[in-house]
C-alpha cells in the first residue's frame, strides 16, 4: 500500500491528530498533522528535510524482495529497499531536497517467538542503518532490537519523535500482526531528541 490512503484519526496516548501507517505503508507531508505506527520486528524510518520542514515515514518488515536489493524498479513499501526509496521519491515531490535529509530509526525488536534463528528485526535493522549510511542520509536518533514492541510519533513539522516503549506481553496483537503480514509476504514473494513515554515492565 502506498500513502495515498492515510488513515486520520486522534491519538489518545499523545493527544494528537495523526496519519496512522501500518505494515507496508508510508507518507510524506509538509503538514502540521503528525505520522505514527506501532512496531515489533518491523521498522521505521523518519525522514526530514529540516529547512523545508517535509517529513515522512515508512514501515516495512523485511529488508528486501526475496532478499535481495538488486532490482532498479520500485515493487512495494512492504520491502525495505523500495519503502526507502518511494518515501524519498514523495518527500522530493513535495519540495524537499535529498541532500538535507536527515533520519531516526525504530524498531526491529525480536518479539515473534517461534521462528527459530530468524530474527527478523536484526535483518531490518542492519538493512535500514547500511542504506541510510550508503546513501549519505545521517541517522540523529535510533531506538532499534532489544524485545519489546514500540509505538512511535513523527511530527514533520519539527522533525521531533515521540516514543513508548509498549509491554510486550500485553500487547501480543503486534506479534500477531507481524505473523499474520509475514505469512502474506510468503505467499507474495516465493532535530529533536527522542522522548520516552513508558518502559515495558
Amino acid at each position: 500500500m502506498q500513502s495515498s490512503t492515510p488513515i486520520r484519526s486522534f491519538d489518545r496516548d499523545f493527544q494528537l491528530e495523526v496519519v496512522k501507517i501500518l505494515p507496508g505503508q508510508y507518507h510524506a507531508t509538509g503538514g502540521p498533522v503528525g505520522i505514527t505506527t506501532v512496531l515489533g520486528s518491523c521498522v521505521s524510518t523518519c525522514l526530514w528535510d529540516p529547512q523545508q520542514r517535509i517529513g515522512g515515514m515508512n514501515h516495512f518488515m523485511l529488508p528486501g524482495d526475496n532478499g535481495t536489493a538488486a532490482s532498479p524498479v520500485p515493487k512495494s513499501a512492504r520491502f525495505g529497499v523500495y519503502a526507502m526509496e518511494l518515501l524519498i521519491n514523495d518527500m522530493l515531490k513535495i519540495g524537499a531536497d535529498r541532500r538535507r535529509l536527515v533520519a531516526k530509526v525504530f524498531g526491529g525488536g525480536r518479539v515473534l517467538q517461534g521462528f527459530g534463528s530468524l530474527d527478523v528485526g536484526a535483518r531490518n535493522c542492519e538493512f535500514v542503518l547500511e542504506f541510510l549510511q550508503v546513501e549519505g542520509i545521517p541517522v540523529l536518533a535510533q531506538d532499534l532490537l532489544d524485545r519489546y514492541p514500540r509505538k512511535i510519533h513523527f511530527a514533520p513539522d519539527t522533525g521531533r519523535v515521540l516514543l513508548k516503549r509498549l509491554d510486550g506481553v500485553r500487547d501480543d496483537a503486534v506479534q500477531r500482526q507481524e505473523r499474520e503480514y509475514l505469512r502474506k509476504l510468503g505467499s507474495d514473494a516465493a532535530s529533536g531528541s527522542i522522548e520516552i513515554f513508558a518502559k515495558p515492565r
